[in-house]
């Protein structure tokens, strides 16, 4: 809980609104999503970042019943797994597609992205539904993959100064192509003329998958709900983007407030989408 509250505090707040027998499952995902995402923050060189992720594909492999043991991490995400039987192949295709945060190589396409976007947060997203009523959840896998888009070029958005100061670029080449410049000009300075018009795609290309998402999401059950509640906050964060200018973007000049970010929260815990 405290790992999650401190490093995802959107997802913590979700998950206070899932049945409190639950919560403890969501949170370890929430918990590995937070940890692996770090990855790159605590390594110099990829190899050491790769080594990471293949020891949690062995951890999460394993049949042993202790398998991650001394990892208090590790121990409930297994535990959260076996409880749930939840689908290993998602995780190792969450850990693959993590791999590209730990390279500097740009993102060649917007199909590579939404791949990226789905592999990741749209995943977890269902994951997170599977716990909450494996039932109802394989019915709206669809809708976590536009929701999961959507959240995560939101928060990539949000990243711009971090990712820039890095030298990454997860603006797809063929994005920046179509509006004149290129992820080394983008990477450089201020990013050049064509900085705004990049940032202004992908807040197209993020509304354009939770449009998707809210048609569909008049008839998300209640039971399902809390997995995918951070949509209350994306679509909060994108219209504040959208009134934004290229330098407020790139500097990362883009906050809700703790007060609103509640209140959002409780109003479509409360009514759903309708």
């Amino acid at each position: 809980m405290d790992t999650v509250r401190a490093a995802d505090h959107d997802r913590y707040l979700s998950a206070l609104y899932a049945p409190a027998d639950k919560r403890d499952a969501l949170l370890a995902l929430y918990a590995f999503n937070a940890e692996i995402a770090s990855v790159r923050d605590r390594i110099r060189e990829a190899l050491p970042g790769e080594v990471r992720l293949q020891w949690w594909r062995d951890v999460i492999a394993s049949d042993a019943p202790d398998a991650g043991a001394g990892n208090p991490l590790a121990e409930a995400l297994t535990a959260a797994i076996r409880q749930y039987n939840l689908p290993r192949q998602a995780f190792d295709n969450y850990l693959e597609a993590r791999t590209f945060d730990l390279y500097d190589d740009p993102m060649p396409s917007r199909t590579d992205l939404e791949g990226y976007c789905g592999e990741t947060a749209s995943a977890l997203i269902q994951l997170a539904a599977l716990v909450l009523d494996p039932g109802q959840a394989p019915r709206f896998a669809e809708l976590a993959g536009h929701a999961g888009c959507a959240q995560a070029i939101a928060g990539l958005l949000l990243l711009l100064p971090l990712h820039r100061a890095r030298g990454q670029c997860y603006v797809p080449a063929d994005i920046l192509t179509a509006v004149g410049t290129s992820p080394p000009e983008f990477l450089a300075g201020d990013g050049g003329p064509a900085a705004g018009r990049a940032a202004t795609a992908m807040i197209a290309l993020a509304q354009e998958h939770l449009a998707a998402f809210e048609r569909g999401a008049a008839v998300l059950p209640a039971s399902l709900r809390p997995a995918f509640l951070p949509l209350a906050l994306t679509k909060a964060y994108l219209a504040s983007m959208s009134r934004r200018d290229a330098a407020a973007l790139l500097s990362g000049n883009v906050r809700l407030s703790a007060l609103k970010r509640h209140w959002l929260l409780l109003r479509q815990a409360g009514r759903g989408w309708i």
